[in-house]
């Protein structure tokens, strides 16, 4: 069982910047996987964000937000982070990370990815 809890959630100004973190706990090691982050807005669909590959060698985002949000992962610490800069208000959503592997088709999907934390709010005010 792969338990993922994600963290650093908040409330931010507009401009301002989070970092999130994704720690697998128990006997998980995100080393062999797929890492992605997703976000799901009040009324909306559960939407990608970003992902990075097992080694950190490449990394996926939304076309909208490259250039705000960079993924990383430390596997010797077991955490995935994403780095938002330049919050914007329309960025306010629950923020979860999820565990899987890589698809090239649809990785921006959540149909790769087998384990998902909880969440965490973010919130953005104008």
């Amino acid at each position: 069982q792969v338990q993922l809890v994600e963290s650093g959630g908040g409330l931010v100004q507009a401009g301002g910047s989070l970092r999130l973190s994704c720690a697998a706990s128990g006997r998980t090691f995100i080393s062999s996987y797929f890492m992605g982050w997703f976000r799901q807005a009040p009324g909306k669909e559960r939407e990608f964000v970003a992902a990075i590959r097992q080694s950190g060698s490449s990394t996926y985002y939304a076309d909208s937000l490259k250039g705000r949000f960079t993924i990383s992962r430390d596997n010797a610490k077991n955490t995935v982070y994403l780095q938002m800069n330049s919050l914007k208000p329309e960025d306010t959503a629950v923020y979860y990370c999820a565990a899987g592997y890589y698809s090239r088709n649809n990785y921006y999907t959540e149909r790769p990815y087998d384990y998902w934390g909880q969440g965490t709010q973010v919130t953005v005010s104008s």
